[in-house]
């Protein structure tokens, strides 16, 4: 996602898988309860936004009734745009209210650590509430009860989970259904910084005591290598290092190492928290500043600030055997752990090269 290019102009919102199952969820109860499939079929989000939802496919028998929408992310990078979402309702036992199932291409939950229990449909609470309030609309319109069996499916769900962050979490089988708000912000990277959130919560109820938050794949197999993590450990922070660390501040682990290529871990030096290249970039003039402190001369320090990018900056250090990226790493993890604010995480950072090489670790002393 960090590779996609943000479209010049506005850009045109979207809607969470969790707005998708709800429509799908209260076209179907209606339909199961006499009053046929409504066409769009409106649905009340968290904030009280009113959207329409075309209806993609409906289907009908004795004792259920199904309708699918199609999601649209908007501009969103997202991997589940286009992607058909559908509901299978049944009347539920009297008194049950409502309770939910994962058909095919829905996840679910295996660990602990997640907003919803092992053994349940990888459906988060806000989706869940949102459908439950659409089933009592529908059933206090029609005048039924409102107790609902609401099994949601998603075509091609499966082979999408391989893309996001499930497998890692303990969710199988598919995707989650998410959203806090139903709307789909372009490029506000909401669902990649709550994917970080749930690796740590899934990390610490498992009881890990080291994570690594990777940049990238490189930096990702070097710190996996190097301290033999299970996959479970692994945060794909990606640019996101102020979500992984604040999150960290309010909901510890007993030890973080963050790895990354130079670039990205100079930014990190700066004081950047958000490491894209569209929103922070490498100050030349500090990694030349930190040259003349290391006993570089002026000439290198000018050819520092003219280079074309940090690893060329890199390079001319190293040229006058300078090590210039043992200070960067080192401030670094001072910006790391001012980011904690105090919270009990030891932080240490690795500075991988291209091929995967280290270059440094601030946690060998």
């Amino acid at each position: 996602m960090t590779n996609i290019r943000k479209p010049d102009g506005p850009l045109k919102r979207g809607w969470t898988t969790g707005a998708c199952a709800t429509a799908a969820a209260k076209a179907a109860w209606h339909a199961l309860n006499g009053g046929g499939f409504p066409d769009p079929v409106t649905i009340r989000l968290p904030r009280g936004e009113k959207p329409a939802f075309a209806l993609a496919r409906t289907d009908q028998g004795e004792d259920w009734a199904q309708a699918a929408v199609i999601k649209d992310a908007g501009d969103d990078p997202d991997v589940t745009h286009g992607a058909e979402i559908s509901a299978l309702v049944r009347r539920g036992k009297a008194g049950a209210g409502v309770t939910f199932r994962a058909g095919a291409g829905v996840g679910t939950v295996t660990k602990a650590g997640l907003p919803i229990p092992p053994g349940e449909p990888a459906i988060n609470p806000v989706p869940r509430e949102m459908m439950q309030a659409a089933i009592r609309e529908v059933s206090q319109l029609l005048d039924v009860p409102s107790d609902a069996e609401i099994e949601i499916a998603v075509a091609g769900g499966k082979k999408l989970a391989e893309k996001t962050w499930n497998p890692r979490l303990g969710i199988v089988g598919g995707i989650s259904i998410l959203g806090t708000t139903g709307i789909v912000v372009p490029f506000s990277c909401a669902a990649w910084i709550h994917s970080i959130h749930r690796g740590i919560d899934v990390a610490r109820a498992t009881g890990l005591t080291h994570v690594a938050g990777s940049t990238g794949n490189m930096s990702e197999k070097a710190v996996q290598a190097r301290y033999d993590l299970p996959e479970i450990a692994l945060l794909d922070m990606g640019d996101f290092a102020g979500g992984l660390l604040k999150y960290l501040a309010r909901h510890p682990l007993p030890r973080l190492t963050i790895a990354g290529g130079f670039a990205k871990i100079s930014k990190l030096a700066q004081g950047a928290l958000d490491l894209h290249s569209s929103r922070s970039e490498v100050d030349l003039g500090y990694l030349a500043s930190i040259a003349l402190k290391l006993g570089g001369d002026d000439h290198l320090a000018q050819a520092i600030r003219k280079a074309n990018t940090a690893a060329e900056a890199l390079a001319l250090a190293s040229a006058a055997d300078l090590d210039l990226v043992r200070p960067i790493a080192q401030r670094a993890a001072e910006t790391a752990v001012a980011t904690l604010r105090g919270a009990p995480v030891n932080v240490d950072i690795m500075v991988v090269d291209r091929q995967g090489g280290i270059l440094t670790e601030t946690a060998d002393g």
